[in-house]
């Protein structure tokens, strides 16, 4: 394990640590002007306290589940026994930021006007933690939140009361952008501006209580806009929710003030964001994960991205990978435009057919799978669809039907199926390069799975081992959610049974070959 120390405020990680495999038993001492890692045997019983917590609301809040070692999650064992176990050796693993890395977070407004709690859920309950120094939270997002109590509570706004089924503000949602290119890189995190999002309990803007959901978003504006002492705040919107199950958004967005468009840079480009859409709340390690995944694509490869969101990873590798096309396969509808206007920003060097398609990859994926060199997968925590997992699993058979396909022009007939005529419908394309009519039916030989959900990844991955069609070949590992028993999987297969590598007699015999 290496120490890189790194210039920051209190408020922040202080350092970041990295571990591989090879060194993942070894635990971190305190930092040392010239860090060096501790023997097993003279480490002291108590952790270390420079990779700890060190929060409040610790055990009472249900965000994190661990005080210390925030840099190496208990996980880690379980996860270089299994990549070993199946052919690699040399996972890798990126601690990250350590505190103040939650960009993105969805908090629950519930007390009274007098003495709001927006926080958590305690575990396996609806009682409200309130977390008003959040240490994973960038502190922006903990500024924000004490303004928003401040107007909860000279407003008068009453929160949501649940059993009652009464109140005005149900949730916020807080999204940092540390897009702003006026400010060196360096500052830009620090400088990251929030958007808040107001779920109200009401079924639009035309509903009682109006005049309460503008005066609460008036005050916000002139208390942390761009006019104010300290400028926090980017912009202010409104989802209106009425429903008494658990789920957080409505379907009825407005923008209220401050700027309409959401940015941030991410993998070598400008992405935006509705607030509907689904941004990873990590933003500097998702930026890390982007750059690694990019070296396993080659160059002018034909990419397929499977639950796509807004194109993000399909979007950056068109444009550092020079793809010579990118299909972006999405159930969700309401990432159609951060899409489309993410690609409005690619760089004028991007020439290649990309296409974004609002349909369900798990139905026939081989329609997504053919054509295509490389499929990108980013499912959500519960794993890959069933369908999906055998196609990959049967993807010689999928090659010998493309091919058939192919060669009996019958492709035509297959696409007046209705719901490949709706995708098609939904589809939104650009580039310059539309691919040619007659290109080869080629099925994927690389498959990259991201993974946030550790447990039903090792099923897939097994799944998709059994069947001899793919082996593991790289893998690597990143904190996304320091304090948390998660980590996020980037995992590379390639087609075929694992190719044995050479003992060390063997490689011997070819040195010796090579010299002569």
């Amino acid at each position: 394990m290496t120490l890189r120390l790194v210039s920051a405020p209190p408020s922040f990680s202080l350092f970041t640590c990295r571990s591989t495999a090879s060194t993942a038993s070894t635990a971190l001492p305190p930092p040392t002007p010239t860090p060096t890692p501790v023997p097993a045997s003279s480490i002291p019983p108590s952790p270390p306290l420079t990779c700890a917590l060190h929060c409040p609301h610790f055990q009472s809040c249900s965000g994190c589940t661990h005080e210390f070692n925030l840099h190496r999650p208990v996980i880690l064992d379980d996860a270089n026994d299994f990549f070993r176990k199946h052919g690699v050796s040399d996972f890798t693993f990126d601690t990250c930021k350590l505190w103040g890395w939650r960009c993105r977070a969805k908090l629950a407004v519930r007390g009274s006007s007098t003495e709001p709690l927006i926080g958590l859920y305690e575990e396996g309950t609806h009682n409200i933690v309130d977390i008003p120094q959040c240490k994973a939270h960038h502190p922006n997002i903990n500024a924000a939140v004490e303004l928003l109590r401040r107007g909860i509570t000279e407003l008068g706004i009453g929160p949501y009361i649940e059993d009652e089924v009464t109140g005005d503000l149900r949730y916020v949602q807080m999204a940092v952008t540390t897009y702003n290119t006026s400010l060196p890189a360096a500052e830009r995190y620090m400088n990251g501006k929030v958007q808040i999002t107001l779920v109200w309990n009401s079924r639009n803007e035309n509903s009682p209580g109006a005049d309460k959901l503008n005066a609460l978003a008036n005050f916000l504006w002139k208390n942390g806009g761009p006019r104010s002492r300290v400028h926090l705040i980017h912009s202010v919107w409104a989802n209106f929710q009425t429903s008494t199950n658990n789920i957080i958004f409505g379907n009825r967005w407005r923008h209220l003030l401050g700027e309409r468009d959401f940015w941030e840079h991410v993998g070598g480009i400008d992405v935006s964001l509705e607030p509907s859409s689904f941004g990873q709340a990590n933003t500097r390690a998702f930026d890390t994960l982007l750059r690694k995944l990019q070296k396993y694509v080659p160059y002018e490869s034909a990419v397929a991205d499977l639950y796509a969101g807004a194109g993000v990873i399909g979007l950056s590798l068109a444009a550092t990978r020079k793809c010579r096309s990118v299909k972006c396969i999405e159930i969700n509808k309401e990432s159609k435009a951060s899409f489309e206007k993410t690609i409005e920003r690619l760089p004028s060097t991007v020439d290649s057919s990309i296409t974004w398609h609002h349909a369900d990859a798990s139905k026939e994926p081989f329609l997504w799978l053919v054509g295509s060199d490389v499929v990108v997968i980013d499912p959500p925590r519960k794993g890959l669809d069933a369908s999906l997992i055998d196609a990959l699993k049967n993807i010689s058979s999928i090659e010998r039907k493309a091919l058939s396909s192919s060669e009996s022009s019958n492709s035509s007939q297959e696409e007046k199926r209705p719901w490949v005529l709706r995708a098609k419908e939904a589809s939104v394309q650009i580039g310059s390069k539309p691919l040619p009519a007659n290109i080869p039916q080629s099925v994927p030989q690389t498959l990259i799975y991201i993974s946030c959900g550790w447990e039903s990844f090792k099923e897939d991955c097994k799944s998709l081992l059994s069947s001899k069609a793919w082996y593991l070949e790289k893998a690597h590992g990143f904190n996304f959610f320091p304090g948390t028993q998660s980590i996020e999987v980037l995992a590379v297969f390639k087609r075929g049974p694992q190719k044995k590598k050479p003992g060390k007699k063997k490689k011997k015999h070819l040195q010796r070959a090579v010299k002569h």
